[in-house]
């Protein structure tokens, strides 16, 4: 006989197919509901997860959020999850993972004076192996998922240990079968959902999870649903049914999880498409993240400015939290949902920016009066910088452009280039080139000086060339990646499928390149090209002394019912690869399996050597023993999902049209996985810069013929 513990909820996807303001709707409507349901019923508890949900409540609705408070209270509503909302498990960054934790503790915490000890993602597309460390870094040590399905993974039983790193923290979990909620009827379709609860069960386990309520939109269990399951629950075959609770159900199992299976690593995969499609969701979310991260080291250092600007910080992490959404960031939701969407994670960035480039400049008001004109560069990235930095500085007093230099606070020269300005006028000011260390939390200043030195003329020779699909020069041949048109007619989601093998549609035509940077520093190809209707635009660049070769790739997407590969050969391939994952790497076998990526791959080629390859801009990468591919555009319908409507949908709206910018960087030899995320993360969280001009004598300046 076995025992189903009977967890009455309400999923609610605050954005899907319907805007949030219909999301947070169901949230007010269920939560009321359910509150009358409890009154009526003293042998109910009712589960609700994401602070999200509760912070609405409170916000518009105070007396309904009072008698949720006298609820939790009475043991009979029991939060579970607490975290700031159900994101999706792959996307978000370590940091941002964090945050959407600490949110949902330090509120429900400062309401409820608890926070739950069972995670909670019933619907999230797959997880990440980083979740187990995070979750005991909070207290947590259960957790509650889905997706993966039984069809989609394999696991050695329904309950079993999680550990996402060897020798890493673990976890509890339970795997929900078949659905996190019961769908709208109540007779026979409910012995069947409990049917499978009890399936997959380790030796020595009676007691599974079955999960009542609707889903998606909320609505909850209904009073026929609690009568039907009372009247039932020591009538169905080999089962009992108990009202009950996540957290009642891992005190009756406690006993047992020492026995349980062991899982390592991450739990994948379900729906790959979602980790191609939609990609403006996923950089903008990374782009608030970093400038919100990069802004939160600059306040350490200024404990004034971070008290002023407390709330604004708070509000702008819970709108990116918020948009960690797993149909939000997967790009799974009506189009007309993403305005909103946008607008908010463009406050955050907003927020971020701001407070980044106040501290600097605050301190910038602290620095002495100089004659020369300075640059002030500050890293808040969290680590230490060292990359290329390009900069206009609006000159105010070199008459003579010939006869300037850069030096750093030493007095040493800094080694520059100048490179193409970016707008097309005639004013002589440059856009520089040069390459900086900055320690975390430093503040680097460099004078531009006519003091002794003029520099040389640029007359270096051409180094590198591109021929024949490599890049030669200095003694190398580097085999340069290719792109590839593939056929691709699933869904937004990409259900029921691990891989795309669509047939290749079309290769690149590429014009004649064109010579666009050439100095001691920097060497720059331009090359214009077409892929089936899509017009190209690739920028190679070599880089002084660089173990890297550089693409900056412009894609004017026109595509339908295609997917764009980039695919790099940089020698055979060994078995495995490690791509980068939220907070470390992970080892997948080289089978063509579609996976969620985060800014880098490290390559094993066959012989011992390593080879690399960064891509913050990309999210969804496979390989073969043959090449790595990156998966960077899919021109899908948007809210297309499998199985279709069965006539003809005039108001299609297809994904990722229009101009998108993608940055490259390819390691073809000697490449290490430090290497990768040290450049990964330069190039997402650069410095802050300020031109500093206080000082400078005023009969010294230019007047350009147009001020």
């Amino acid at each position: 006989m076995k025992t189903v513990h009977l967890v009455f909820n309400a999923h609610i996807d605050p954005i899907w197919l319907w805007p949030w303001t219909s999301g947070l709707d169901s949230v007010l409507n269920t939560c009321e509901t359910m509150c009358r349901l409890l009154d009526r019923n003293p042998d109910v508890t009712f589960t609700r997860g994401e602070a999200w949900a509760y912070e609405q409540i409170e916000r518009i609705d105070p007396a309904l959020f009072r008698r949720i408070q006298a609820h939790v209270r009475a043991g009979r509503w029991e939060i579970t999850g607490g975290w700031w909302i159900q994101p999706d498990c792959n996307l978000p960054g370590i940091e941002g993972f964090r945050k959407q934790i600490e949110l949902g503790r330090e509120y429900f915490q400062s309401r409820f004076g608890q926070f739950p000890t069972t995670a909670y993602n019933v619907d999230s597309f797959g997880h990440a192996s980083i979740l187990p460390r995070l979750m005991r870094e909070a207290g947590q040590t259960h957790y509650i998922m889905m997706r993966p399905q039984e069809h989609e993974k394999k696991l050695p039983a329904r309950l079993f240990r999680w550990r996402g790193e060897k020798n890493g923290p673990e976890v509890t979990v339970f795997r929900i079968a078949g659905a996190y909620n019961h769908g709208s009827g109540i007779p026979q379709l409910e012995e069947r959902h409990f049917e499978k609860a009890i399936t997959e069960l380790p030796p020595g386990v009676d007691d599974a999870i079955a999960f009542v309520g609707i889903g998606d939109h909320g609505g909850g269990p209904t009073q026929a649903n609690i009568d039907w399951c009372r009247e039932r629950a020591d009538k169905l075959p080999g089962m009992k049914l108990k009202f009950s609770s996540p957290a009642q159900y891992f005190r009756v199992v406690a006993r047992h999880e020492k026995n349980l299976p062991l899982i390592t690593g991450d739990l994948q995969m379900h729906a790959i498409g979602c980790y191609s499609v939609y990609r403006k969701v996923k950089t903008e979310v990374r782009r608030a993240e970093n400038l919100l991260l990069q802004a939160g080291e600059a306040l350490k250092s200024d404990r004034e400015l971070a008290r002023a600007t407390a709330s604004q910080m708070e509000s702008a992490w819970k709108r990116v939290c918020f948009h960690h959404f797993h149909d939000t960031m997967g790009g799974t939701c009506i189009l007309s949902a993403y305005p909103f969407v946008f607008d908010q994670l463009g406050e955050a960035c907003s927020t971020g920016e701001d407070i980044l480039q106040t501290a600097l400049r605050r301190h910038i008001a602290k620095l002495p009066a100089n004659k020369d004109q300075r640059i002030v560069l500050t890293n808040d990235s969290g680590a230490p910088w060292l990359d290329w930095i390009e900069y206009e500085p609006w000159l105010e007093n070199m008459k003579d452009e010939g006869e300037w230099t850069v030096r750093d606070e030493r007095g040493r020269v800094v080694p520059h280039q100048r490179i193409t300005r970016e707008a097309m006028v005639s004013h002589p000011h440059p856009r520089l080139l040069f390459r900086l260390a900055i320690r975390p939390g430093e503040r680097r200043v460099l004078r531009i000086t006519q003091k002794s030195l003029k520099m040389a003329p640029w007359k270096s020779k051409t180094r590198w060339k591109i021929s024949g699909g490599h890049l030669v020069g200095e003694g190398k041949r580097w085999r340069l990646p290719v792109l590839r048109l593939i056929e691709e007619k699933t869904d937004t989601w990409s259900h029921g499928i691990h891989s795309f093998d669509g047939p290749v549609k079309a290769e690149v035509r590429w014009q004649k390149p064109v010579l666009i940077e050439k100095g001691p520093l920097l060497e720059a190809w331009w090359v214009e090209g077409k892929i089936g209707e899509t017009p190209l635009a690739a920028e190679w660049r070599c880089y002084a002394d660089a173990p890297f070769f550089e693409l900056r790739l412009r894609v004017a997407w026109r595509e339908r019912q295609r997917l764009l590969w980039l695919e790099w050969k940089p020698g055979p391939l060994a078995a495995e690869r490690e791509d980068g994952v939220p907070g470390t790497g992970l080892l997948r076998p080289n089978d063509g399996h579609e996976h969620p990526v985060r800014d880098r791959t490290l390559l094993a080629l066959r012989g011992g050597v390593k080879a690399g390859a960064i891509f913050p801009g990309v999210f969804s990468v496979s390989a073969t023993r043959d090449a790595l591919r990156l998966t960077l555009l899919r021109s899908v319908q948007l809210a297309f999902h499998d199985p279709p409507m069965k006539e003809k949908f005039h108001r299609e709206r297809w994904s990722d049209q229009g101009e998108q910018d993608f940055v490259f960087r390819f390691y073809p030899r000697g490449a290490t996985a430090a290497q990768l995320d040290r450049d990964a993360l330069a190039l997402q969280r650069l410095p802050a810069i300020a031109t500093l001009t206080r000082g400078m004598p005023e009969e010294a300046r230019v007047k350009h013929p147009d001020a």
